[in-house]
C-alpha cells in the first residue's frame, strides 16, 4: 500500500504525459484539463490501494483511459467546440495552399504538403477502439501488456486493434497523398 503523503511527489511527474494523451483523446484543451483533474482526483482517492513497486505511470494511464471511456458518451452529446485560432489557421491554410510551388524541390513540396496535421487527423479519425491502442502504443510508448491492462482487454486484441488502426491510418495517409497527386497510378 502506498502512502498518500507521497502521492504528489510520485504522480505529478507524469502530468505532462497524461495531459498530452488527454488532449489527443478529447481533442479539446478544456476537456483534457478536466480529464486530467478527474484522473488525479481518482488516483489520489485510490492511492492507498496502489501497490508500491508496480508501474505508477501505467496505473495513472489506466485511470486516465477508464475515466475517458466512462465520460465518452456524455461528451458525445455535447456540441463540438472549436477554438477561434484553429478556424483562423484553417482559413490561412486554404488561402496559402494556392501559392505556386513550382520553383521548389519535389522533396520540399512533399514535406510541406504532408505534415504532422495529416497524421494527427488520421489518428483522430480512427474509431475509438483503434485510436486508444494506437495512441497508447505509438505516441506514449506503452507495451502491449501495459495497454491490455489499461484497457482491460487481451493482448491479442491489443495487437489486432493496433494492426487495424495502423492500417486505417496508412490508408488515410495514402488517400491524402493520392488526392494531392503525390502518388502515381
Amino acid at each position: 500500500m502506498a502512502d498518500r503523503s507521497d502521492f504528489a511527489e510520485q504522480a505529478m511527474q507524469y502530468a505532462p504525459q497524461l495531459y498530452s494523451s488527454a488532449l489527443r483523446m478529447t481533442r479539446n484543451s478544456a476537456d483534457a484539463e478536466d480529464l486530467i483533474q478527474e484522473t488525479y482526483l481518482r488516483a489520489y482517492r485510490g492511492y492507498d490501494n496502489f501497490e508500491e513497486g508496480t508501474n505508477l505511470r501505467a496505473w495513472l494511464f489506466r485511470i486516465l483511459t477508464n475515466t475517458y471511456i466512462n465520460s465518452y458518451r456524455a461528451r458525445q452529446r455535447r456540441p463540438q467546440e472549436s477554438e477561434l485560432g484553429d478556424v483562423e489557421d484553417l482559413y490561412l491554410y486554404k488561402r496559402i495552399s494556392g501559392v505556386d510551388v513550382a520553383s521548389r524541390s519535389a522533396e520540399d513540396t512533399l514535406f510541406d504538403l504532408f505534415t504532422d496535421d495529416e497524421v494527427k487527423k488520421a489518428l483522430e479519425d480512427l474509431p475509438e477502439s483503434f485510436r486508444l491502442p494506437v495512441l497508447l502504443a505509438d505516441v506514449q510508448g506503452f507495451s502491449y501488456k501495459e495497454i491490455a491492462e489499461m484497457l482491460d482487454i487481451p493482448i491479442g486484441t491489443v495487437m489486432s486493434r493496433l494492426h487495424r488502426g495502423r492500417k486505417a491510418m496508412q490508408k488515410a495517409l495514402i488517400d491524402f497523398a493520392s488526392e494531392r497527386g503525390l502518388l502515381s497510378g
